[in-house]
């Protein structure tokens, strides 16, 4: 490796989950006197990713790291039409996680030219995720992201031919690795022997590759004319019941729940909660009103008396529904 090279010059861009392997990527390119600087994207679907806030696990990764330059990125209606329409298909669920990693490292480029960077680098690993982590896979990514030859993977790197800042000597290739697999064992060690002690979400989540989830958004796409990424949070939360006529009706699991309910409830749709016994908030979607009573009562965990008092709310108008119970 050319011994002009000086590296405290050279910055890189890393793509930073906040789990364990794009950590130890960061951590073993920050050893070899790399300026990194990371990128974080957040999503409605990223399962350690609450809405409107930064995953607590890159925070801590950050600070972990030498609190390097974080820049945080929110995925929006671009993203949602790449769910919609996968160039590359979906995976297991809803989740298009080839289309999803090129728009990701196609940002993470524009960031690496915005801070005059020499490169990107991520924490894949070869063969450790079925979709996105192949050999055939990652050349898509590196060709269709326009970013072949800039993206170094430090994990696996040994793995595959030398890139641009391996051939310029802004990184020793003998000092990255060659892991591949699914087992995160080489990275647990290795974690603990550079100290890195707190990764809660090592391997990530998306509730893309959920079933249960992904038939939620599916149904949510097929009865909604203009589907939107502001909807999605909704669908997180509840019981969801789609009625014959196309009306949907959701019920809260619990008290924050039903906080979360009614805060997120579209301006057009029905809002039920109960004025005098304890018992879940509905919204309701449509306009089969005594549908979502029904299921109000149903799941009210409490016994309540025959004749029993419900608030209506519905575009800024309230009312009292009294019904009486079989």
């Amino acid at each position: 490796m050319p011994s002009s090279v000086n590296k405290q010059k050279i910055k890189a861009v890393g793509l930073l989950s906040g789990g364990l392997d794009s950590t130890l990527a960061a951590k073993l390119l920050i050893e070899q006197g790399i300026d990194v600087h990371a990128i974080n994207f957040t999503s409605p679907f990223y399962t350690c990713t609450p809405k409107d806030a930064g995953c607590s696990s890159v925070i801590t990764a950050v600070k972990t790291l030498g609190d390097i330059p974080l820049k945080q990125v929110a995925m929006k209606d671009e993203y949602f039409e790449i769910v919609q329409n996968p160039k590359h298909g979906h995976g297991s669920g809803m989740n298009p996680c080839l289309d999803c990693r090129i728009l990701n490292i196609k940002k993470a480029g524009i960031y690496m030219r915005e801070i005059g960077a020499s490169f990107l680098f991520t924490g894949e690993v070869l063969g450790q995720r079925p979709m996105s982590q192949h050999r055939r896979s990652i050349n898509i990514i590196d060709r269709e992201s326009g970013l072949k030859g800039y993206i170094l993977r430090p994990l696996s790197a040994r793995h595959f031919e030398p890139t641009i800042p391996e051939e310029k000597g802004y990184v020793d290739r003998n000092k990255l690795l060659a892991i591949t697999g699914r087992s995160r064992k080489i990275q647990m060690s290795l974690a603990a022997e550079k100290g890195i002690k707190d990764y809660p979400c090592p391997a990530g989540g998306c509730l893309l590759t959920d079933k249960h989830f992904a038939d939620r958004l599916r149904d949510y796409l097929k009865y909604t004319e203009h589907p939107s990424m502001k909807d999605i949070p909704i669908l997180k939360l509840g019981r969801h019941f789609r009625l014959e006529n196309g009306d949907k009706i959701i019920v809260a699991r619990n008290e924050q729940e039903c906080h979360k309910l009614k805060k997120l409830r579209d301006k057009n749709d029905h809002l039920l909660e109960p004025a005098d016994f304890p018992g879940p908030t509905v919204v309701l979607k449509g306009n089969s009103v005594d549908d979502a009573v029904e299921k109000l009562l149903y799941y009210t965990k409490h016994a309540v008396s025959k004749k029993v008092s419900i608030v209506h709310s519905h575009r800024g108008n309230d009312e009292i529904v009294n019904t009486d119970i079989d």
